[in-house]
Formats: C-alpha cells, sequence, structure tokens
C-alpha cells in the first residue's frame, strides 16, 4: 500500500505547501540522489544503462531516494497537522472526521490519521489536537498499527509527549510536537545530502578531472582527498575491506574492525571499492559493493544523521527528539519500489527484549538510537539487493509542483 498523500490531500492545503520551503528541500535532495545514483552506478557497471537492470548490485545512492522520500512524507504529514491546527484557531472541529475534513487528508493517510485519532481521544484530547497527531503519523505502516499494543504504546507515548510538551494550550503543544518532526527530519535529510552527496559529486568530479578510464583505486587513495579524511586511515579501511570481503556475513561493526578510522575516510574507502568492484575479476564485485555501500551507510548512520535525532542542546520550542522518535518507531516502513521493508517484519525475528507479552516487539526499540537503527539499516539493504529492479523503480513527487527525474 502506497503511503503517498492524493492529490485531493494536497489541493485544499495549497496555500501552505506551496511556501512549505523543507518540502521544496525534500524534493531537491531526492532528485538529486536519482541522478547520483544513475551516475554512480555507472562506476560500478561500465555496461549499465538508466531503464536496464545493472549486471551488479546497486550502490547506496539506490536506496537514499526511497529514504529521502520517506522524509518528505513525515514533512508533508508535520504540514498538514500545522493546517488543522491553524484551522481550528477559530473554531473548534465538532469530530475528530470533521477536523480531518479541514486539513484536506485523504486516501490511505486518511484511514491511519482517523485510527491513530480516535485512539489519541481516549487519553482526552480534543478533536483537532487527536486529528492534527493522528495527521502527523498519516505516513505511519498501518499494518503496525493492527496490532492493539502497538497501537496503544504508540498513541500513549504521543500522548504524554505532548503533556510534556511547551505551550499555553493543547493547540500550541500539538504544534510543538509536529514543528520537533518537520525541523527534526529536514535535519536529517539535509545533513545527510550534504555530507554524503557533497563528497561523491566532490568524487566523480574528480574522477572526470582525472580522466575515468585511468582511475584505480590505488590513484583514488593516494589522490583524492575530503575534509576530515586522512589517507592512511582510508588505506587501512580499504585494506580491511578486501581482508573481509570473502566472510559471510560481512562484518559490519566498524568501531570495533577499524578503531580510530573515522568515517570521513571510510567514504574515501568507499569510492576505492567502487574502483575495484568496476574493474573486478578474480573478486566478486557484488560484495565490495556491499562492503563500500555499508561504509557509506556508516558515515550516514554513525555521523551524519545522528545529531538530528539526539541533538547535543535541546531545540528551543521543540519536544524531545529522541522521546518522539521512539514513539513513531513501531510504524516506520520503508518502501523500495513496489515492495516495502517495515520495522514491524524486522523486529519479528528479533528476541522479545522484555519478555512482556503486553510490550509488542517493535515498540521495544527506538529508532534515534544508533545502536538500535543500525541493525535495521542492513536488513533494509538485504531486502533490495534481492530485489533489485523493484529497488530503481522511482519514487513519485510529493507535490505536483516539485517534479522529479522521469527515469533512472
Amino acid at each position: 500500500m502506497s503511503n503517498r498523500p492524493s492529490s485531493q490531500a494536497v489541493a485544499p492545503r495549497a496555500q501552505v505547501l506551496d511556501t512549505a520551503s523543507s518540502l521544496q528541500t525534500n524534493s531537491r535532495i531526492t532528485q538529486g540522489y536519482l541522478q547520483l545514483a544513475v551516475r554512480m552506478q555507472a562506476v560500478v557497471d561500465p555496461d549499465y544503462r538508466p531503464g536496464v537492470p545493472s549486471r551488479v548490485l546497486s550502490n547506496w545512492f539506490a536506496f537514499a531516494p526511497h529514504a529521502s522520500q520517506e522524509a518528505g512524507k513525515g514533512m508533508l504529514g508535520a504540514h498538514l497537522a500545522r493546517a488543522i491546527i491553524d484551522a481550528a484557531q477559530g473554531e473548534p472541529a465538532p469530530s475528530v472526521r470533521h477536523a480531518l475534513d479541514r486539513g484536506g487528508l485523504d486516501g490511505p493517510e486518511r484511514i491511519v490519521a482517523e485510527k491513530v485519532a480516535d485512539t489519541l481521544r481516549w487519553f482526552g484530547l480534543t478533536h483537532d489536537v487527536a486529528a492534527s497527531l493522528g495527521t502527523l503519523l498519516s505516513a505511519a505502516n498501518i499494518d503496525a498499527l493492527a496490532d492493539p499494543r502497538t497501537l496503544w504504546i504508540t498513541t500513549f507515548r504521543v500522548a504524554r509527549l505532548l503533556h510534556e510538551s511547551l505551550g499555553n494550550t493543547p493547540l500550541e503543544r500539538a504544534e510543538a510536537v509536529a514543528r520537533t518532526l518537520e525541523q527534526l527530519l529536514l535535519d536529517g535529510n539535509v545533513a545527510i545530502f550534504e555530507d554524503i552527496a557533497g563528497s561523491a559529486r566532490r568524487y566523480l568530479d574528480w574522477r572526470q578531472h582525472t580522466g575515468p578510464d585511468t582511475v584505480t583505486s590505488a590513484r583514488v587513495l593516494e589522490s583524492f582527498t575530503l575534509e576530515g579524511a586522512r589517507p592512511e586511515d582510508a588505506r587501512r579501511a580499504w585494506e580491511y575491506a578486501h581482508q573481509n570481503v570473502k566472510k559471510t556475513p560481512l562484518p559490519t561493526n566498524f568501531d570495533t574492525g577499524l578503531p580510530g578510522v573515522s568515517g570521513r575516510s571510510m567514504l574515501v574507502a568507499a569510492f576505492a571499492l567502487f574502483e575495484d568492484a568496476r574493474r573486478a575479476r578474480a573478486e566478486d564485485p557484488y560484495t565490495l559493493i556491499a562492503f563500500a555501500n555499508n561504509y557509506l551507510a556508516w558515515r550516514e548512520q554513525h555521523d551524519a544523521v545522528q545529531p538530528a535525532f539526539t541533538p547535543a542542546t535541546p531545540k528551543v520550542g521543540e519536544v524531545s527528539r529522541s522521546t518522539l522518535v521512539r514513539a513513531l518507531t513501531p510504524t516506520l516502513r520503508l518502501p523500495l519500489g513496489p515492495i516495502a521493508w517495515e520495522f514491524t517484519d524486522y523486529t519479528r525475528t528479533l528476541k522479545d527484549r522484555d519478555g512482556n507479552f503486553l510490550t509488542s516487539k517493535p515498540t521495544e526499540y527506538n529508532w534515534a538510537l544508533f545502536e538500535d537503527r543500525w541493525p535495521a539499516i542492513l536488513d533494509a539493504f538485504a531486502l533490495g539487493y534481492g530485489n533489485q529492479e523493484a529497488l530503481w523503480a522511482l519514487p513519485k513527487p510529493l507535490l505536483e509542483s516539485v517534479p522529479l527525474l522521469e527515469s533512472a
């Protein structure tokens, strides 16, 4: 089931969304990832042509547009939640459904929002506040909420967060929650793009200037530089990959395996591994690409995005970001074209952390914590690797006024 807001959902709040710079930024980032996915796939697979399945494993940038799209859905939900709050300032809604009508939400997102909002009403929230917070979760995985334990714990955490937030009225506190989610997603989206995509663009420019046919992994390690990367550490990471490339599963705890090696040095090593994959004969290019993808993902999750989840200093006017993400974690879903990775599926195979039947497994994790997030990211990669054609099915634009690439 797609979580994309329908055109009917967007149209009533056009005046709000047209000025939503966060959504515009998100759309540009998603498009930027699509472009980089194509360019980087051509590095690892010289025969690659857009629209034709690649003969080798997909690079990290093929996953990035889908993740960016999901961040955009969360931002859109935050915008529509604030639209409901704005409408309630003049006249309180007589029902949750009336409040949702005023926000303009429709389609499958409406079903999720109503389910969450109706449950939130049990915690004493007004129709407008419940509807706004329900809309905030409108991109959530509705299947996760079919478990009454998950639905109850998720809504309880959201309601408690509301009561802990600053504001003179419930509507002001609900707006603080919506504003926190929007800014958190924007901060993370921008931080990853500037770091990972910025490094990739610099690498591709350097590669073009150097002469693509003359670039080897040795030349990358010797000549390509990134701020914060050390050549000796990049070489260590590259050597570590080649020493472990035939292990199953591949080692992924780089704090232990590569102590003292920065994520920026891993980026350089990743680009060198992409060059090795391009020229691979004796070794399997798939595992070389997978190792490189893990280095990129480590830098993304361990370094670039973590401050967005757990900022060193709490942001003025926001609720606790980590607490908010914990509430949303069970409902996370990442569509990858016609298939989807779901947090509930991932946790189904894991041990029950607290041994308490009253708490469902997905509610025992917090996506804001790297140690909870990292194994799940790798699990999503595995799903994408097993469905290569689906992975390259492009996400549709959230806003019709912000076109994305026609093909990749």
